[in-house]
């Protein structure tokens, strides 16, 4: 996959941000369109797609348990 997306759990990482997030999110949606800047009539949905997968990467690491590691609520 994209070698610049980093892995977002713990161990490998504390204190993730919203910002870390969408990164993660842009960068694998320039990676599967294949733009890194999509064409004026493509934003929207390029812009629409980054939002949609952050949603559901802070849904995902939200609910994942990891073993021996301290989840903060």
């Amino acid at each position: 996959m994209c070698r610049s997306i980093k892995t977002l759990r713990p161990p490998y990482a504390d204190d993730v941000t919203d910002d870390d997030i969408r990164a993660a999110a842009l960068q694998y949606v320039r990676k599967i369109s294949g733009f890194r800047a999509p064409a004026p009539h493509n934003a929207q949905a390029f812009d629409r797609a980054v939002e949609e997968i952050a949603q559901s990467t802070a849904a995902l690491l939200a609910s994942l348990e990891v073993r021996g590691s301290r989840r903060s609520a």
